[in-house]
């Protein structure tokens, strides 16, 4: 068992070892037959090429603001959604949840124009909001986090009625803490999505400016020829705090997702 994973695991890290020694070479060791695992000479320069050839500050600025708007939006709604969803008795709840549940299974290509046309008539084009606003719910993180309210005991918000607490209180004060692996594992989940976005960046906006990391090092592909060193190097720095924050919420990510599960 342990062999399997320990091969599991360098299959998985292998990509990004990969990336990281391309990020150190020079043009011409990337296109050698066959090609070399470790630079002769590791070129940190590479690295200061991508701020020469991107506005990296900018577009790295424009992707955490889509990212932490984007999070916060579906942390909030999402929560409130799935404990509706979850703990309120209301004629058609199954038939409306159901419809939530239909989003998913429907290409979200299909959403770009109207999402877009929605955008241009409020004039958003080109502007950070127009990333942000169109993905602050999630149907899958109300889902997500239905189960997960479904997982905790109907004993405590009991008792929390017979002492006089309302339905916001007992969802602030109670639920809320209790549900903070499935929130965690909501937020990585939509950290990780928010971060790689890149049709609806392309959709809305062409101002370099205000566009996010993704696009930008998307545009680092060309039709005839490839900056492998500077695309590699950009790419690095652009993975690096998704790493990070994966690293250190992993346990109660895979905790958060273990508890959504265990009820349907």
């Amino acid at each position: 068992m342990h062999a399997v994973l320990v091969l599991g695991s360098v299959v998985m890290v292998g990509p990004f070892f990969w990336e990281v020694m391309t990020s150190l070479k020079t043009l011409g060791e990337t296109l050698t037959v066959p090609p070399t695992i470790l630079p002769k000479s590791p070129q940190w320069s590479n690295y200061g090429d991508v701020f020469d050839t991107l506005p990296f500050g900018q577009m790295f600025w424009n992707s955490t603001l889509q990212t932490v708007g984007r999070v916060l939006g579906q942390l909030v709604l999402c929560s409130m959604a799935g404990y509706a969803f979850a703990r309120f008795e209301f004629r058609g709840r199954g038939l409306l949840f159901g419809l939530f549940l239909s989003v998913l299974m429907v290409p979200s290509q299909l959403f770009l124009l109207p999402q877009y046309e929605i955008v241009a008539g409020l004039g958003w084009l080109n502007s950070i909001q127009a990333l942000i606003v169109p993905g602050l719910f999630s149907a899958f993180g109300t889902f997500l986090l239905r189960q997960f309210f479904l997982s905790l005991p109907r004993d405590l918000e009991e008792a929390a009625k017979l002492d006089g607490a309302n339905h916001w209180q007992i969802f602030t004060r109670i639920m809320l803490p209790l549900a903070k692996p499935g929130l965690i594992a909501l937020a990585v989940l939509d950290v990780l999505w928010s971060w790689n976005d890149l049709m609806w960046p392309l959709v809305v906006n062409n101002d370099p400016t205000k566009m996010p990391l993704s696009v930008g090092l998307a545009s680092l592909i060309g039709q005839f020829s490839v900056d492998t060193t500077t695309l590699m190097a950009g790419s690095v720095l652009a993975t690096l705090p998704v790493l990070v924050l994966f690293v250190v919420l992993q346990k109660q990510f895979i905790q958060g997702i273990a508890f959504s599960g265990s009820k349907g």
